[in-house]
């Protein structure tokens, strides 16, 4: 599990990935730290929680702790949350610098409100989110297809009994590596990826062959009308193999392979990602 230091305003806190699971770890203390000004973070967070565990929250309950770093240059058991555990423990913080995080919180959980409301709005704001990150309007609008039929494809599967979660990945895992010739974790690591969305670091032909290999699957699916899970593998890995193809004589054409290593930004941690967010629609607030 790698490990490496965020910064928060002139502080540092301390982080580990977790490759297996695809999560960000925080230093709970270190956080706490920074948020109340405590002169004694970990009797702080030690304080909290008691308090928390005594309301019956299930945030800190699942808290567990990683060997991390100290200030000392010792490895010591910390306790370390994950990105929404953090969160949830944040808003428990009765702090001024806490409240930026809140504020942003409460944003985003009326705009998801919303969007269970009127789903347009969900499009909407994905659109506008793509564009103030840099992306094209035309690849934008290809983004947005391939939401569309991922979203297709996931439907046909729930149809015929493909459970959320590990099997969804392990189906889609088949249709990447038929396509591809390398598994999604191997895509994420060529393009050096970690929590950030795969398709978000596409080009263009990239996209247009996920699209093609995951709308040919679907269709697939509906002649072949599989009743099991392995018959759903085997047509996963016939529809990626139809862009597989398609990728191959491409590459034979141009002499170039269709994978790159290019992705459209550098992780920059989610701590700092949240208050550039928070600032940025500050800002957009004091425009309009």
């Amino acid at each position: 599990m790698p490990k490496e230091l965020e910064l928060f305003e002139d502080k540092k806190i301390r982080t580990a990935w977790d490759a297996e699971q695809e999560k960000w770890y925080f230093s709970i203390v270190d956080v706490v730290g920074v948020l109340s000004d405590s002169v004694d973070p970990t009797a702080y967070w030690r304080k909290l929680k008691q308090r928390l565990k005594a309301e019956g929250n299930e945030s800190v309950t699942n808290c567990h702790g990683l060997k991390m770093t100290a200030a000392d240059g010792k490895k010591r058991l910390t306790d370390v949350a994950d990105t929404e555990q953090l969160l949830r423990i944040i808003q428990s913080i009765p702090s001024p610098k806490a409240e930026p995080f809140k504020l942003w919180l409460a944003r985003v959980g009326s705009e998801r409100i919303e969007e269970t409301i009127d789903p347009e709005q969900a499009i909407d704001r994905a659109f506008e989110t793509y564009l103030k990150k840099g992306y094209s309007k035309e690849w934008i609008g290809q983004r947005l297809l391939n939401i569309k039929i991922r979203n297709n494809l996931t439907d046909e599967w729930d149809v015929h009994g493909v459970k959320k979660g590990i099997e969804y990945a392990i189906l889609t895992d088949e249709i990447t590596k038929a396509w591809a010739g390398i598994t999604t974790r191997q895509y994420k690591e060529l393009k050096g990826l970690k929590k950030e969305n795969l398709r978000d670091n596409m080009s263009d032909l990239e996209l247009v062959l996920t699209m093609l290999a995951e709308a040919t699957t679907t269709e697939l699916s509906k002649v072949a009308n599989p009743t099991t899970f392995a018959e759903n593998k085997r047509v996963a890995k016939d529809g990626g193999t139809v862009a597989g193809n398609a990728r191959k004589e491409i590459e034979e054409r141009t002499g170039k392979p269709v994978l790159t290593d290019k992705a459209a930004a550098d992780f920059t941690g989610l701590i700092s990602d949240i208050i550039t967010a928070n600032l940025s629609s500050g800002e957009d607030d004091e425009k309009s």
